[in-house]
């Protein structure tokens, strides 16, 4: 044990003897503010663009008043500055009677889109029934126009099945070709029988001018024939 005790106080003697280095260190002061007006050189590069404005001077002149040698008269904004101030304050800043006149607008505004889309719900709901009923037709229509399709279709093949016999598979080549040919058929015939309607009713409405004209010659425009003496 005693050994390790010499050693412990060698150690306390040494650490006695060493200077304390890091209890000697003093941190340097800071750098003291002269105390007049300080202004950077505008020639040298390096000046920061901040101290070259009217902004740097604005704060010597706050800081040293007039010793900064800053006239007070430039530091006030230019008619331009004053104006773009009085922009911005009355758009972040509006008065108070600015303010109510725009909620009243925006209240006005507000209702007015009410009214309009409760007239616009109770047009739409007034028009209902008969948009129903359109519907309601166009697919009664519609459906007819499947089940006349079908009929057709059906007619057309076993017309078809009459001509080439019962024996022949409908998914063959001839059959389908047959009945290709039976449908431009059917076609052409709708065509031709309504370009005979159009015609007939063509026919029947310049009858009925004529006779309209002959009974009121006044009304066709052409004037009526003197009777002789």
């Amino acid at each position: 044990m005693a050994v390790p005790t010499q050693q412990a106080r060698g150690l306390l003697r040494l650490a006695a003897i060493l200077p304390h280095r890091s209890r000697g260190y003093r941190a340097p002061p800071p750098p003291r503010r002269s105390p007049g007006p300080w202004w950077p050189d505008s020639e040298d590069p390096l000046t920061p663009h901040w101290q070259q404005g009217p902004r740097y001077a604005a704060k010597q002149f706050a800081r040293h008043g007039a010793a900064s040698g800053v006239a007070p008269g430039s530091l006030w904004p230019t008619p331009e500055q004053l104006r773009e101030l009085e922009a911005e304050e009355r758009e972040w800043h509006p008065s108070l009677a600015t303010m109510q006149e725009s909620l009243r607008a925006k209240q006005l505004a507000k209702e007015q889109k009410r009214r309009e889309r409760e007239q616009l719900i109770a047009e739409r709901m007034a028009k209902m029934p008969k948009m129903i009923e359109n519907w309601r037709q166009q697919q009664l229509e519609r459906w007819k126009k499947v089940q006349a399709d079908k009929e057709r279709r059906a007619r057309l093949q076993a017309e078809a099945q009459e001509r080439l016999g019962y024996h022949v598979d409908p998914r063959s080549t001839r059959f389908q070709e047959l009945l290709q040919d039976l449908e431009k058929q059917e076609r052409k015939r709708l065509k031709e029988e309504k370009q005979r309607q159009k015609a007939a009713r063509a026919a029947a409405m310049a009858a009925a001018m004529a006779a309209s004209t002959a009974q009121d010659p006044e009304a066709s425009g052409w004037p009526a024939p003197e009777l002789s003496q």
